[in-house]
């Protein structure tokens, strides 16, 4: 089946008993035991449950994975994805990745023995440079937050290969939709499925598909072990959500576009990041390995950030991204103030930085309210 359709069915059938089409709820902790010893296909709904599998299912199926496993956020699914390391192992990762990842990485996880290498995943001598005989792992965002920065997938899979390293893909911007990172070699699969596999900024949740079984029962050994697991009802919530996917994506980047060009041509703005445009540096890559370039444009003011915020009236100013609600955040001091500020200098993320999450209104209303912004600026 084709993808759209897939976005449907996928996971899903009519319950059996009732006939009913929408996945049920099995909003329980507990199941009973079929007899002494013998628990039946469930017993607890933090290993699994009806709702939640069905999610998972989902998921693998438009990733092209073998398993899903949904969490109870998308930095749930990065922490038990990270710790498939152990102290002592280093891991090579992008340097501008989302703010709450660093801080685990960087912050967090290194008193347990872990070590970071953060860099620009932009060449592969850069890459095999940084290898050393501890590394364990490559974690790539691409499109990354909040530069849209792109890495190009298959050499990723190349020099993992070669080297024997584990591959993590956060695919939160694109979705399934745009891009499936396992068709390039990847071997994990991560989401916040918060953002655009949710689409509606009414749940947390994230999500980890595996390549192998191997994969598959480590990672829901941690997530038993750990708790980390997506309740049942936030499971049916982003089920739900699932379902217009891809109407969602493609009018998000459609606006995406729109927008994108508007800004590049603002005598306001200096600098903008859409992978749409075929002046961004990874445009081509993005061409190759991505049916579409997503809902995210960044760029970089040359006036008032503060007075540019306080002139839009339909870009609300929030965190998070992938809604049907346009937002606009500042990075430096929202969504990546986690980060120490030479941290953020280094990325490339400054001061002027504007991210936009572009929802699902008109165009020209969007571009009406950006206009009354720089003005304001």
């Amino acid at each position: 089946m084709n993808f759209d359709t897939r976005s449907i069915h996928a996971g899903r059938k009519p319950d059996p008993i009732t006939g009913a089409i929408s996945t049920s709820i099995c909003q329980t902790s507990t199941f009973a035991f079929e007899d002494y010893n013998q628990p039946g296909d469930y017993d607890y709904s933090r290993t699994g449950n009806p709702t939640r599998n069905a999610l998972e299912e989902a998921i693998a199926n438009l990733e092209g994975g073998n398993k899903g496993f949904a969490f109870s956020s998308g930095m749930a699914a990065v922490s038990t994805a990270i710790h498939l390391l152990k102290a002592g192992d280093h891991a090579i990762v992008g340097d501008d990745i989302y703010g709450g990842t660093h801080r685990l990485f960087n912050e967090i996880m290194t008193k347990y023995g872990i070590e970071f290498t953060f860099l620009r995943m932009d060449s592969r001598e850069k890459i095999e440079d940084a290898i050393q005989p501890n590394t364990k792992m490559l974690w790539i965002e691409t499109p990354s937050n909040p530069l849209l920065n792109i890495t190009d997938l298959e050499m990723i899979g190349n020099v993992a290969h070669e080297n024997k390293l584990l591959t993590v893909a956060d695919n939160t911007f694109p979705s399934p939709y745009f891009l499936r990172p396992i068709e390039y070699g990847m071997d994990l699969v991560l989401h916040s499925t918060t953002k655009y596999i949710n689409g509606h900024s009414d749940v947390i949740g994230g999500a980890i598909v595996t390549t192998t079984d191997e994969l598959a029962d480590d990672v829901h050994f941690l997530l038993n072990g750990m708790g980390s697991n997506a309740a049942p009802f936030d499971s049916w919530l982003i089920l739900r959500g699932l379902k217009t996917l891809p109407l969602r994506m493609k009018k998000h980047a459609e606006n995406a576009m729109i927008i994108a060009e508007f800004l590049y041509e603002h005598p306001k703005v200096s600098e903008v990041f859409y992978p749409g445009l075929p002046t961004h540096p990874g445009y081509e890559i993005a061409k190759k390995q991505m049916d579409g370039f997503g809902g995210v444009v960044s760029f970089k003011l040359k006036s008032d950030v503060a007075k540019f915020i306080r002139g839009l009236d339909l870009f609300c100013l929030a965190e998070s991204l992938g809604g049907a609600d346009s937002l606009v955040e500042h990075a430096a001091t929202m969504s990546h103030a986690s980060m120490n500020e030479s941290a953020r200098v280094k990325a490339g993320i400054t001061d002027d930085v504007i991210r936009l999450s572009i929802g699902l209104e008109d165009s020209s209303d969007l571009i009406e309210d950006l206009a009354h912004g720089l003005d304001a600026s």
